[in-house]
């Protein structure tokens, strides 16, 4: 079950009209491809899609998950959206308010386990080995762990036994007990998770908040496992930005070039090679397909069908599809949103991270430094 509805709002004009698993990431790829491509890589094809905020973008690129190799004719993707019953109006209040009213999905292939991940985070994870030890320790959730450095107030962190058994979890602390944090990644029983989410209707709508400590207080058996790759959950716009900059800084991280092994797949766009014209200069970026760069491009990326005019200067920038940047414009330390035209002449340098659409013209005024 893919947890793929959320607003994203720390993430702010990215997602104004676009679902966070729908974001471009890498000048090529989108949020949810590293989920689908985990599990397709990892052989599992029977998957539950919970949409509700913007969802047309994503379903729309997602189709059928033939990109995944997950059109199969026994299980495959399915879209599960709000809905309304003789109840009344089904509207996700949180994670585990939104398995539970799906849950009818699960019990149609009555599986043994129930592996619940989220759709807007950056990894490359086999969950074969999570979900054998989950198995092995005879646990009734398991939770998958990394080792948090920096904002664990962010997260849920957890304390574990020397036998990885979790004896503490506090969701966002403010003065965390430990670095383990979750990552959002939880194998259940099913039963278990039935029994858990039958409290959902009475206020306990997160699985961080509410399920997880209830499993505890309830003293199941509750074991952390430790992922040990690159993980990041990019819910603001600087963990964002740091996670697309590792790309081009840091490629060793993510390895997103290793296909033979464990590839990360995305839906092509169909369009031909970028065109670099002869007096630009390019340094340690990277240039989607359909691109036109008559500018020069320092340690950015690009995406897909963006225009940079002759005069122009890219600098520590991610650009999305289709932008077009005039003659002679700076940009600095900027994220410049999907189908922006940075007119001619404009300078736009930030020593933070600065958010970039069409409406912040009007906003600001034109041509501001």
């Amino acid at each position: 079950m893919v947890l793929v509805g959320g607003r994203g709002t720390r993430l702010g004009k990215i997602t104004k009209s676009t679902a966070k698993p729908a974001v471009t990431f890498g000048g090529k790829y989108r949020l949810v491809d590293f989920v689908l491509s985990n599990l397709s890589n990892s052989g599992i094809s029977t998957i539950g899609l919970i949409t509700q905020y913007e969802p047309y973008e994503l379903l729309s690129y997602i189709e059928h998950g033939s990109t995944w190799d997950l059109d199969v004719t026994e299980g495959g993707i399915s879209f599960l959206t709000p809905y309304t019953s003789m109840e009344g109006q089904n509207w996700q209040k949180g994670t585990a308010h939104a398995i539970n009213q799906h849950f009818r999905y699960i019990e149609q292939f009555d599986p043994e386990y129930v592996l619940i991940l989220a759709g807007d985070h950056v990894y490359k994870m086999d969950y074969n080995p999570l979900i054998k030890q989950h198995i092995k320790t005879n646990a009734d959730i398991t939770i998958s762990t990394f080792d948090v450095s920096s904002e664990a107030s962010r997260f849920g962190i957890l304390e574990m036994d020397e036998n990885q058994k979790i004896i503490g979890f506090e969701e966002k602390p403010i003065k965390p007990k430990s670095s383990k944090a979750s990552m959002g990644i939880y194998v259940f029983n099913k039963k278990v998770l039935k029994a858990l989410l039958d409290f959902s209707d009475d206020g306990k709508f997160d699985f961080g908040k509410d399920i997880i400590p209830l499993g505890l207080k309830k003293k199941l058996n509750v074991y952390g496992y430790e992922f040990k790759g690159y993980f990041k959950d990019v819910g603001t716009i600087k963990s964002l930005y740091e996670t697309n900059m590792d790309l081009i800084d840091n490629p060793q991280y993510l390895k997103i070039n290793e296909y033979a092994t464990f590839p990360v797949f995305t839906k092509s766009v169909n369009l031909p090679p970028h065109h670099i014209v002869e007096s630009t200069k390019i340094v340690k970026s990277m240039i989607s397909d359909g691109c036109l760069i008559c500018g020069d491009i320092i340690h950015s990326i690009i995406s897909s069908g963006v225009v940079i005019k002759a005069g122009s200067v890219i600098k520590d920038t991610i650009i999305h599809q289709n932008v077009n940047v005039l003659e002679n414009c700076y940009l600095e330390k900027v994220i410049v949103v999907k189908d922006t035209v940075i007119k001619a002449n404009t300078t736009l340098k930030f020593k933070e991270v600065t958010v970039i659409d069409n409406d912040f013209f009007k906003e600001v005024g034109e041509n501001n430094e």
